[in-house]
């Protein structure tokens, strides 16, 4: 885990020795002709916060000299550092911005600024999806990326002095700082800043495998130390025989990569053995793609283990090569990477803003860095030369706001949503009985448009109910569906346009071949009555050879035996019947997948059957009769 690097004994307060001791850590800040500023804003610093202690006792000054700290550690700009000393004073002296301005510039005093409405508010997250709502949230809010790299160092300063709190209020800020402020610095390439702010996490949230995987890793230290430097003179050897120089360290990987693994795969700590981790930086990519073929020369590399993120990048810019190897029986992670790839991946976006090695002031520019062509080409983070954050900031965004509940939970909606959407985003029955809102403490209008990062209030009343005009206001599906369905259910005066459009829409694809089928159904009816003259017609309804189905005769045109018929299957009805030239069957929708043929009946039913062949027998048994009664008279 990656200690601290900035001195941060509690016991010197005193600011004179604290910015000496600053300079004498940061020298490259002085031959940079930055020292004036930065002495003058830490003098402003301490002359307006002199009377205020923190609740730890510390005087007011000590974090924000840490803060700056981290800043000037990653090797950001003059203003950053500045802005760093200053980012949290408007809390405690909320009018001093506008000389901030005057004495430090229009930078510092917007960076601070941004960075006060970030502190003031009530973040909170429930989901993995509301995490990534605050996220891109805190982008919503900015027009400067530079606060959320200040954010991020208060955030971390905060995380390495969390032990002066109480425990439920660590793992508190220990979640908050895994679910959104580790990934947020994963997403703009922070490698360092992100690793510490797991490890710090995992150390308050979890601090029972933070301990395991720290005592696993500290074990055999002087073993695994001999087992590494073996492997660097190797590939130092290997690699000075093709003429490429090379600097190579090497590291146990960070505990929360570790917990990760082990909960990947099920496994405890000591059952971990990839556990080590080297890191090649060379000056070419044609250096790096020898050197992987060099260390695959030396061990055998691991099945499906190499990675390639100089061809294809990870969505944050990172690249280098990966590769896994055994060597002397153990699994060894080797990474391959150019020092320009180095910086990238130490410092993501954050390198923008880096100084050059050597005197001069000349800042890094965008272009020049392997991060800003390769988020260039993300869906959703986009940079340029002229407005680096501010097109970053509009295609990750896209067509989003976010706004708060007075809890603190974070709602995404489209742009140009109002109360009504939010309420309904809320919960339905919020949305339901919805009669005003209060955005930052002041009442707006139902419809007005809600603009990012307001806390939005809702009042409700029992007696109040969806109308046909909040329907028309919306702009959310959710809404629009919720207030729509309640509509039909309960307002008998809503007339649904929507529908009435789709259903006329649907008549008019379906009349051709209604008419079609009418036609036809008509012609073969008065084809069957001319067979059928003198049959007698049943009544019943006939498909195929079967009348043993529930029928329905429509209403609408009440056919008669013998007329021609068709039939279409209904919802919930069987079969209903029309006549072939009924107006309303050819106005049903979807009528060409629903029609069915059908024709009436003209069989006897079994009973006519048998009260017919009783009356021939009897007729039968009264001429046999008559006949005997004949030749009785005759014979007589």
């Amino acid at each position: 885990m990656k200690e601290e690097t900035f001195e941060t004994n509690t016991s010197i307060t005193d600011p004179q020795i604290l910015i000496d001791t600053f300079f004498k850590k940061f020298p490259e800040l002085t031959e940079s002709g930055d020292e004036k500023k930065i002495r003058d804003t830490w003098r402003y610093l301490v002359e307006k916060t002199s009377d205020i202690k923190r609740k730890s006792g510390l005087p007011y000054h000590i974090h924000p000299m840490r803060v700056a700290g981290i800043l000037a550690q990653s090797r950001l700009g003059c203003d950053t550092i500045c802005s760093g000393l200053l980012h949290n004073i408007l809390e405690v002296i909320p009018d001093c911005l506008p000389e901030i301005e005057e004495k430090f510039g229009k930078d510092v005093a917007t960076i601070c600024s941004e960075t006060s409405k970030i502190t003031g508010l009530k973040i909170s997250s429930s989901s993995m999806q509301q995490s990534d709502a605050i996220r891109k949230m805190l982008f919503a809010m900015v027009d400067d990326i530079r606060v959320i790299l200040v954010k991020l160092a208060d955030r971390l300063d905060r995380m390495r002095n969390l032990r002066n709190i109480i425990p439920e209020a660590q793992k508190a800020v220990a979640y908050e700082v895994i679910e959104i402020w580790a990934p947020l610095a994963s997403r703009l390439g922070m490698n360092d800043v992100k690793n510490e702010l797991e490890d710090l996490s995992l150390k308050y949230s979890n601090p029972d495998a933070f301990q395991q995987i720290k005592t696993i890793v500290a074990q055999k230290k002087d073993e695994r130390q001999e087992y590494l430097e073996r492997a660097v003179k190797k590939i130092h050897a290997s690699a000075a025989k093709q003429g490429i120089e090379v600097t190579i360290s090497y590291r146990a990987k960070h505990f929360y990569s570790i917990y990760q693994k082990m909960r990947k795969r099920n496994k405890d700590a000591g059952e971990m053995f990839d556990l080590l981790a080297m890191r090649v930086i060379c000056k070419t990519e044609a250096e790096c793609y020898t050197l992987i073929g060099i260390v695959h020369s030396l061990w055998k590399p691991m099945d499906g283990r190499f990675k390639d993120y100089i061809a294809m990048p990870k969505a944050n810019g990172y690249q280098s090569l990966h590769t896994t190897v055994i060597c002397e029986g153990k699994p060894l992670e080797i990474q391959i990477r150019t020092v320009e790839m180095h910086n990238v991946a130490e410092h993501g976006v954050a390198s923008h803003w880096l100084y050059k090695k050597g005197t001069n002031k000349d800042m890094v520019r965008a272009e020049d860095l392997s991060i800003f062509n390769q988020l260039r080409e993300l869906r959703a983070e986009k940079l340029n030369d002229e407005s680096f954050f501010a097109e970053l900031k509009n295609e990750l965004l896209g067509d989003s706001i976010y706004v708060f509940t007075p809890k603190g939970d974070v709602k995404e909606l489209p742009i140009g949503a109002n109360a009504i959407d939010f309420a309904y985003a809320i919960h339905s029955a919020v949305g339901e009985k919805i009669v005003g809102a209060k955005a930052d403490g002041k009442i707006i209008p139902l419809t007005a448009e809600l603009k990012n990062t307001q806390i939005v209030e809702i009042l409700t009343n029992p007696q109040a109910h969806p109308t046909q005009a909040q329907l028309k206001s919306v702009k959310t599906s959710k809404a629009r569906q919720k207030i729509h369905s309640w509509l039909i259910a309960n307002d008998p005066t809503f007339i649904d346009r929507d529908a009435l459009a789709k259903r006329d829409a649907e008549i008019a694809a379906n009349t051709l071949h209604s008419q079609q089928v009418a036609e036809q159904r008509a012609i073969e009816g008065r084809h069957r009555k001319k067979k059928l003259t003198g049959d007698t017609f049943t009544g019943r309804i006939r498909i195929g050879d079967t009348t043993n189905f529930l029928v329905t005769i429509a209403k609408c045109c009440n056919p008669k035996p013998g007329d021609p018929i068709v039939g279409y299957i209904s919802r919930n009805r069987g079969i209903t019947v029309h006549k072939a030239t009924c107006i309303t069957f050819q106005r049903i929708p979807d009528i060409e997948h629903r029609s069915i043929e059908v024709s009436w009946d003209t069989s006897e039913s079994k009973k006519e059957q048998k009260e017919n062949e009783k009356k021939e027998m009897l007729k039968e048994l009264s001429k046999e009769k008559q006949i005997e009664k004949t030749k009785f008279k005759k014979q007589r």
